[in-house]
């Protein structure tokens, strides 16, 4: 995350917002085609009790099969999009983008067995490595002129690397076959997964496709910019968790008081982290923005204030999700799946409709908490974490966040600074008023945070 960071810091000010937004009107169709290439089949094979060689060679060679078929098809049809958004650029950008499908497909196996035996410091240290190497070369890429292409290089060098080290690091190779019985099997589980993956990618990519259509590529690159910095603070720290929780919580399909302790656990500690952290950037979103990126990204400010609102529940939508997987019910998910996401899109079409941009804003916001309560529903139900339970957990670490935003922004007012002292002094007031009033009110999450700092600190001066 601080690589992705400091990469878009450097990036966003040797690009424009057209090259940005040219990358985001064609993230939903790279991001459907993973989806299908993955397919439900990686967590198929983790929520799988003992996956055999035969099922990770045939879901390889399946994946594989599957991102040549896709990467076709986007060749074929990427003068069709480019037509759509009326940007002939657009046509061999995708062309070459599409590249990472194939990529991607090489690796997903190897990532995936690393994930089943709880390997995360593996599978951290290849995408650290995998960062590393892409950004830099990008940086030298957008600084000699590059333009949007250092941004395809960049996704295809992550791509590359990533799958170099997972086969170098993880020493798994593909049998010769390919067994129907074993892609039946699978299928049954990921089957559903694939679908509900499929619409879940395609309603969280919307803005990017309605945005590109209806607005120009500097709207769609502010709102582009926005969303990854957003997403830096929440679904990055989210998706760390998630990667975590849902082997685990598959370790535990059959004992739901087990499941529920682990999931009250995961949903507490990261309300603790994100809920603050969101109503911090949303105080200091001006400041935060002009440092890092410069006036030029200076209207992009509201959009990302808005998407912070929004950041508060879609961080504790997928770990509902995942706990309702873990324990086989994924015809439930695509069920609900239908459900929710057609009353987003009714969500998000109608602000857009009624409102313009704004209102496509705010129908996302609604969007992301109809979902959260949603998969807390299925939670309640399947799980036996009741929605009161998890309300009621939640609350004190609600009421901290709000007492401290409402104080901190009174504080900030009493005294005019200049713009960046601003931004510090706020964060400062903040970060202490909100360490004070968990301490306070005896905060579980915190003393487990500050129990695990406490473990950390003593294992540093024993080493």
């Amino acid at each position: 995350m601080a690589i992705a960071f400091v990469a878009n810091i450097v990036l966003a000010r040797l690009l424009t917002p057209d090259d940005y937004g040219c990358i985001g009107m064609l993230l939903i169709f790279i991001a459907v085609a993973n989806t299908f290439i993955d397919g439900g089949f990686g967590s198929a094979l983790i929520q799988k009790k003992e996956p055999t060689q035969e099922d990770y060679s045939t879901i390889f060679y399946w994946n594989l099969f599957l991102s040549i078929v896709l990467y076709g098809i986007l060749f074929f049809t990427a003068p069709f999009i480019a037509d759509f958004y009326e940007i002939s650029l657009l046509t061999p950008v995708l062309r070459v983008q599409g590249g990472v499908l194939i990529l991607n497909a090489l690796s997903i196996i190897q990532c995936n067995q690393l994930r089943k035996q709880l390997r995360f410091r593996l599978i951290a240290s290849v995408n650290l490595t995998a960062s590393l190497l892409s950004v830099v070369i990008t940086i030298v890429l957008a600084w000699i002129g590059w333009g949007i292409w250092a941004l395809v290089a960049q996704q295809l060098l992550f791509s590359l690397f990533n799958a170099i080290l997972f086969w170098s690091f993880n020493k798994w190779v593909p049998s010769f076959l390919f067994s129907k019985k074993s892609f039946k099997e699978l299928f049954g589980f990921g089957g559903f997964i694939l679908l509900s993956s499929l619409i879940n990618t395609f309603c969280d990519n919307i803005h990017g496709v309605l945005i590109g259509k209806f607005f120009s590529p500097a709207i769609m690159g502010l709102y582009t910019q926005a969303r990854k910095l957003e997403e830096i603070a929440s679904t990055s720290i989210s998706s760390v968790v998630n990667q975590v929780a849902y082997p685990v919580l598959s370790e535990f399909q059959n004992d739901n008081l087990s499941m529920i302790r682990v999931l009250q656990r995961f949903i507490t500690s990261l309300a603790f982290l994100v809920f603050p952290l969101m109503m911090l950037l949303i105080l200091i979103a001006k400041p935060l923005i002009i440092l890092l990126y410069s006036d030029k990204w200076v209207a992009s400010v509201p959009y990302f204030q808005i998407l912070c609102i929004a950041g508060m529940a879609i961080c504790l939508q997928m770990i509902n999700y995942n706990a309702v997987a873990a324990i086989g019910r994924s015809d439930i998910l695509l069920k609900w799946t239908i459900i929710k996401r057609s009353l987003g899109l009714i969500l998000n079409i109608g602000g857009l409709i009624c409102f313009g941009m704004y209102g496509l804003l705010w129908g996302g916001v609604l969007t992301a908490y109809s979902l959260y309560f949603i998969n807390s529903y299925l939670v309640s139900r399947y799980v036996g974490y009741r929605i009161k339970s998890q309300i009621k957990d939640l609350f004190p670490i609600i009421i901290t966040v709000l007492l401290t935003f409402v104080i901190t922004y009174f504080l900030s007012n009493l005294v005019v600074l200049n713009i960046y002292f601003e931004g510090l002094s706020v964060t400062i007031i903040f970060m202490i008023l909100y360490l004070s009033l968990s301490s306070v009110f005896n905060l579980s999450s915190f003393n487990q945070f500050r129990m695990l700092g406490v473990e950390v600190i003593k294992k540093f001066r024993t080493a």
